[in-house]
């Protein structure tokens, strides 16, 4: 069935006016919007507001997209039903831009009834006010309805949010169809975050690095993408951007959200990760399933409603932030993983990058899965949000590092083995630093097959050579080997050469 169902008209074009309907309020202030969802609000401490959501974490076994699945009758009825809801309720239509890049910027239009304004405050903040041109990307999220559904039209880029009020939903609508758009211009839509990172180096002159991190929601992307390396000038280390980008034939790395972050609030650290704690008790931030009493104090370990409690903040809240939201260049990529059989820090040639890329290794978080979470997991690019062959995905990461000789290091975010060597912030910042300086000294490791360091400036690594910290080390080492091939040549597009470098 074609991605229109029976309608010959494109459903975005069958959506109201929000310049002529009568029954929607089109892009009303933040402060309107704010007044509109109080009925919902409970006010903090800090005087931010905060809501409470009935579905808190994302539907990915609820969710299809036409170029991927055949859509049925039922399929299309939900998508008009979506169009009929936009039609016929009182609804908030808020535009808004995704991305600056000359290449990669996109309008896009939410519909959401007024009832529900909370989702229209919290997603506005995360990207930038329009500039009057036509939308891009459509969706409209109907939380009440009494299917819980989303159905995407990529080539139309139409979505359908049904049943859902989680936040969570709406911004994705918006990044998933941006990384398509990248993918159709040559590039590679990214599930990561990317920062700017200014440093003298072995021979004390500066230089700048391009950053991207690559991993799954709550495996410290986030942190380490936000975090200023404790930097002094001259020396800076700058958030670009914290969840999706890309990375176009040319280099660049076009940003997405230009407003703010959706970060996890639960376990936030003042003294770990001080720029994203200060953001998230500031008074601009939109806390969503985060404990708070009635009296407005907050606190941020309680898993009150989910452990996958969050924040919308603002990026001029950040110190760490940059002006900009798009890198001129790509220098360096890192994978972060949470496999205790992983060194806190390898150096991967192309094909092992590329292979890392599509074995995706992590744990599941409360984001994707609450009843799976912490379990060890697979997502190819640790992008739940692919639209095509993933196996395709592979291949034009490959590539793409390959002409554009990009660095690439896999990061372990967790612990060694049994849990004995744990690998926190103040170690990964370490070995990000000394990355970017030039200054890790390297060696192929017969044992772990892998190159990793034999020093790191301010870091004693060799207490975390992992096979000091795993009983039968090389017994778990081939076995993962091994599933980890299996796993790769579940995937009929891959080149053969990617399978070949499972690491």
């Amino acid at each position: 069935m074609s991605e229109t169902g029976a309608e010959s008209r494109p459903l975005v074009r069958q959506l109201p006016d929000p310049t002529t309907a009568s029954n929607v309020r089109t892009n009303p202030s933040l402060e309107e919007l704010r007044e509109l969802a109080s009925p919902d609000e409970t006010t903090t401490e800090y005087g931010s507001p905060s809501y409470v959501s009935e579905v808190r974490s994302r539907s990915a076994d609820r969710t299809k997209n036409a170029i991927d699945a055949e859509f049925s009758d039922d399929d299309s009825d939900l998508l008009a039903d979506a169009v009929a809801i936009a039609d016929e309720r009182e609804m908030l239509c808020v535009d808004r831009l995704l991305g600056r890049h000359p290449d990669a910027t996109f309008c896009c239009r939410l519909f959401v009834p007024v009832e529900h304004a909370r989702i229209a405050l919290a997603w506005a903040k995360l990207f930038e006010p329009t500039d009057g041109r036509d939308p891009d990307f459509v969706t409209v999220q109907a939380p009440d309805y009494d299917e819980r559904a989303i159905r995407v039209l990529p080539d139309e880029g139409f979505t359908a949010v049904l049943g859902t009020d989680y936040l969570g939903e709406a911004k994705k609508s918006f990044l998933r169809l941006f990384m398509r758009r990248i993918k159709e211009r040559g590039g590679l839509g990214l599930h990561a975050g990317s920062k700017r990172v200014r440093v003298r180096d072995e021979d004390d002159d500066l230089r700048t690095v391009g950053q991207v991190f690559m991993g799954l929601s709550a495996t410290g992307k986030s942190t380490l993408t936000s975090h200023g390396c404790w930097l002094e000038e001259p020396e800076a280390a700058v958030m670009v951007q914290d969840d999706v980008c890309g990375l176009l034939p040319d280099g660049s790395v076009p940003g997405s959200e230009g407003g703010g972050l959706f970060i996890k609030t639960i376990g936030l650290d003042p003294d770990e990760q001080p720029g994203l704690y200060e953001a998230a008790t500031a008074e601009s931030a939109v806390l969503e399933n985060v404990a708070v009493d009635d009296d407005g104090t907050v606190d941020f370990d309680e898993p009150r409603y989910t452990s996958n409690s969050r924040a919308v903040v603002q990026r001029d809240e950040l110190e760490s932030a940059d002006e900009e939201i798009d890198l001129d260049r790509m220098d360096q990529v890192f994978f972060i993983t949470r496999n205790p059989l992983m060194p806190p820090v390898a150096k991967l040639d192309t094909e092992q990058a590329a292979a890392a890329f599509m074995l995706g290794e992590s744990i599941e978080t409360s984001a994707g899965d609450p009843s799976r979470a912490g379990e060890s997991i697979r997502v190819v690019g640790t992008n739940p949000f692919i639209i095509g062959p993933e196996g395709e995905e592979g291949n034009i990461f490959r590539d793409l590092i390959d002409d554009l000789e990009v660095d690439c290091y896999v990061i372990n975010t967790g612990y060694l083995g049994d849990e004995s060597k744990d690998i926190g912030v103040t170690e990964s910042v370490t070995i990000l630093t000394e990355v970017a300086r030039g200054t890790i000294e390297w060696t192929d490791d017969e044992r772990t097959g892998l190159t990793i360091p034999e020093s790191v400036p301010g870091l004693a690594i060799e207490e975390y050579y992992v096979p000091d910290h795993v009983d039968d080390y090389d017994d778990a080492l081939s076995s993962l080997r091994a599933d980890r091939r299996d796993y790769l040549e579940e995937f009929d597009e891959l080149c053969d050469e990617i399978v070949d470098a499972v690491y």
